[in-house]
């Protein structure tokens, strides 16, 4: 059986092949690249004799698994798989595990990171500072009895929730399943937007999600309000956002995710946008959730070897 970790996965490689040797059975071949490729061919070169493939957020399409013949298990070490192509995975009979619940805490971290740097515009007030300005114009906002909208209320959803609670805020609450959550109010999406003063989007990119916020949301939300995606790029429409931005529909946003994954071209419309935090998709990256999702990507292994398979998509 042969097992092949097609990318880095954010673990220093030593550390990383223990962490597999001490789960896994010792007559499993064990492959580690240790770049990060994109062309067809060289993903085909590298999984081509793998029973099981190991990847984070590489993008892996039917060419490339179909290229993979003897592939079985394919170990998504990432929540989302919508850069697989799950389609072929059926066809052929191949098993996808993700990585559910290794980032819940590390990208609620930086949702209210973002929330509190806007809020209390640290990025500018760090630039007063160094050209010995004052706080003349940049006086913020408490999150104390503001309202904060939540979309998704899967773990990472609800996590934030908690914060927010914990902040002061009213927590309010729109998602396909509802949930009987102390302290968060569900409603239909349009009363969400109208009544938030802080809108966090927390779906998956799936098609019903795809474009969820586009102008006639955006127009729906307080001028005062701030947008928070930290879930998938194409959730929102990035040219309906900065125009948003840019014309005071709204107050401000932050955005860990496009519609590609970093480097974001120079001239993507939200990076020309006004009041915006942009961070290149890296609110599920840090170094305790890296660890986590190593160690659940070798227990998925693991468990489908004992025949007993765990977090199946």
């Amino acid at each position: 059986m042969k097992l092949v970790i097609m990318e880095p996965l954010g673990v220093e490689q030593n550390k990383l092949l223990s962490m597999a040797q001490a789960v896994l059975p010792q007559d499993i071949e064990i492959t580690y690249y240790d770049t990060r490729v994109l062309d067809t061919d060289t993903l085909i070169s590298r999984g081509r004799d793998a029973d099981i493939l190991a990847v984070s957020n590489l993008p892996l399409n039917g060419d490339v698994i179909n290229g993979c013949k003897n592939l079985k298990l394919l170990a998504v070490a990432f929540t989302g798989v919508d850069h697989i192509a799950l389609d072929v995975c059926r066809q052929r009979g191949i098993t996808v595990c993700n990585c559910a619940g290794y980032s819940t805490a590390a990208v609620a971290d930086l949702v209210f990171g973002m929330v509190v740097a806007l809020y209390r515009n640290l990025i500018a007030c760090n630039e007063a500072v160094r050209r010995q300005g004052t706080k003349d114009g940049l006086i913020g906002f408490e999150l104390e009895e503001k309202t904060f909208g939540i979309i998704g209320t899967g773990a990472i959803g609800l996590r934030v929730a908690s914060i927010a609670q914990a902040f002061g805020c009213r927590v309010l609450a729109y998602s396909r399943t509802q949930k009987n959550v102390p302290g968060v109010t569900y409603t239909d999406l349009e009363t969400l937007l109208k009544t938030s003063d802080i809108v966090s989007l927390h779906t998956p990119l799936t098609p019903e999600t795809r474009g969820l916020i586009g102008a006639k949301e955006l127009a729906s939300m307080k001028p005062s309000a701030i947008l928070i995606n930290t879930a998938r790029g194409p959730v929102v429409d990035s040219a309906a956002l900065a125009d948003a931005l840019n014309s005071g529909k709204i107050a401000g946003a932050g955005i860990d995710v496009f519609e590609m994954e970093p480097p974001v071209p120079e001239d993507h419309p939200l990076l020309n946008a006004k009041n915006l935090i942009a961070t290149p998709h890296v609110a599920f990256a840090t170094k305790e959730a890296l660890v986590k999702r190593a160690a659940i990507v070798f227990d998925n292994i693991d468990r489908w070897l004992k025949g007993t398979p765990a977090n199946v998509i």
